[in-house]
């Protein structure tokens, strides 16, 4: 390794991947030592860091940064095989153990995506046994909101301060005791339903923050699109799940049998993740050392920031800055957007298109499964453009904009739909774009706050969320003052025309805290 350290980089590099490319052994030591890997760390910077800049946090990453990656990579796998030992080594087989935590990952994002929706279809028997009005059902459909708005700060502090992985697991176990009590709720008052929404809301509130700080944590800055977009396609599957089986499930098991299955899910997917995921994968005892010194190396250039900066602090740098709100515009224009399709549609194609509620929960699920499919596509898109050289900010602009601009030209064309099919085609068509942003401005709080992203989301999020309650509640609205939900799609497509132009004004990569 010596040998290979003191040339320059095209050698070092040309060497360490022609090494790997013969040699494939099948067992592979994770050095727990933490000497050995500063001393690896120290000896790939010194010599070669000047050669490439920064490796994560720049705005022409795909150029430098790649090549810095598959350097680290192969030097990583020629210091494994060079026969170094700690006192601490345990031999496991060579793994890919990160894609493990983002199946994971996707999974409980489809399941809370999914106990969300089951009460978008459940909400309509729900109505008409009790009797509420249109404009009720909004509120209760708005009514876990108030407390997820709630959270979602707290959450993505708590999310920084303790680790993702802890704090997923807490809002996992929460939400689905809240889930199971759903049913009871409804049926004892709207008071009572009201109050466990609340709960439902303050457990969820924590998951995209967690989310987005743990994929920040287990993978380097070139694969984290891919590994976002596949647990936003979990997260889209969900609401497939949720909206297609939901009918089924009532008239076989009951409305509460519903419940009672959706909130067992969440509890047997603790075991496996509390088991198996840490919030860092320095702290996994799954983890190869090759395989960590991969993720560690997209991340070198922030290895000097703090983690003990005060929270006021941080927010008072976000404050003044203009692509803060950038990110922040982008994020309440996708959650007004996104809530009100998904609590909307269902009553949209009963309503308007004079479809029974089986068949509307079909038509609804259609376009999130397509969308489940677009957002591996936008991740990975993604990460080719910064594979192939293209600035990070380029990127973040590219995908924001197709992300914004589609769903705001197809809810323009919304309003002229005659048919079932043809308002599907739309509504496909408009979230399957909107994926795209998720490889926009939800990437870049991960650029602007790498160390703070999940207060950072959380601080998104929470305005986020005030757009969602707003959307929601207002839909329900307008449709009892105007009967159309024509003037409502038009606002909202002016909204993601407004925010596509001030995110490619004013966005940037460039780290804030």
């Amino acid at each position: 390794m010596s040998g290979i350290i003191s040339c320059d980089w095209r050698t070092l590099f040309h060497q360490s991947c022609s090494t790997s490319a013969r040699v494939k052994p099948n067992k592979v030591p994770i050095i727990n030592s933490t000497n050995t890997q500063i001393r690896f760390q120290s000896l790939i910077r010194k010599r070669c860091e000047n050669a490439f800049g920064s490796a994560a946090g720049n705005q022409d990453y795909g150029g430098k940064g790649r090549r810095w990656v598959e350097l680290v990579k192969c030097a990583a796998e020629d210091f494994e095989r060079s026969g170094r030992r700690s006192e601490n080594v345990v031999v496991e087989e060579k793994q890919r153990y990160r894609y493990a935590v983002v199946c994971l990952v996707a999974f409980v994002m489809g399941l809370c995506s999914a106990d969300r929706t089951v009460m978008s279809v459940a909400i309509v028997p729900f109505a008409q046994t009790h009797g509420w009005s249109t404009s009720f059902i909004g509120i209760i459909q708005s009514s876990f909101l108030w407390g997820y708005i709630i959270s979602s700060v707290i959450g993505g502090a708590m999310a920084d301060e303790f680790g993702g992985a802890r704090v997923m697991a807490w809002g996992v176990a929460l939400w689905s005791l809240a889930t199971l009590l759903t049913p009871w709720a409804a049926n004892h008052s709207a008071a009572t339903l009201l109050a466990v929404r609340v709960v439902f809301g303050l457990a969820q509130g924590v998951a995209f923050p967690s989310m987005n700080i743990l994929l920040s944590r287990w993978f380097p800055i070139h694969e984290r699109a891919r590994a976002v977009g596949l647990s936003m396609a979990g997260f889209q599957l969900g609401n497939v799940l949720g909206l297609c089986i939901t009918p089924f499930l009532m008239s076989l098991i009951g409305i509460s049998g519903l419940f009672v299955l959706f909130s067992s899910f969440g509890l047997l997917w603790l075991v496996p993740w509390v088991y198996g995921v840490t919030s860092n994968p320095t702290e996994s005892r799954f983890v190869s050392y090759s395989e960590l010194q991969l993720i560690q190396a997209g991340k070198l250039s922030h290895s000097s920031h703090s983690k003990g900066e005060n929270q006021s602090l941080r927010f008072g740098l976000l404050l003044p800055n203009m692509s803060f709100w950038a990110v922040v515009f982008s994020n309440f224009t996708n959650n007004w957007g996104y809530f009100v399709l998904l609590s909307w549609m269902p009553i949209y194609f009963k309503t308007v298109l004079h479809v029974n509620l089986k068949e509307a929960a079909w038509f609804s699920a259609i376009p999130w499964g397509i969308m489940a499919v677009t957002s591996y596509i936008a991740g990975s898109s993604s990460d080719y453009l910064t594979k192939s050289g293209y600035s990070l900010i380029f990127v973040r602009k590219l995908m924001q904009s197709i992300g914004f601009v589609g769903p705001g030209l197809s809810l323009l064309c919304l309003n002229y739909a005659t048919t079932p099919a043809v308002a599907s085609i739309i509504l496909t068509v408009a979230l399957s774009l909107s994926s795209f942003s998720q490889a926009g401005y939800f990437l870049n709080m991960q650029d602007i706050a790498p160390y703070s992203t999940g207060f950072l989301h959380g601080i998104t999020n929470a305005i986020g969320t005030l757009a969602a309650i707003i959307s929601t509640i207002t839909a329900g609205y307008f449709v009892e003052w105007l009967g159309s939900f024509k003037a409502f799609l038009t606002l909202t497509a002016m909204l993601y025309f407004s925010a596509t132009t001030f995110y490619n004004l004013f966005a940037t990569t460039q780290r804030i805290v």
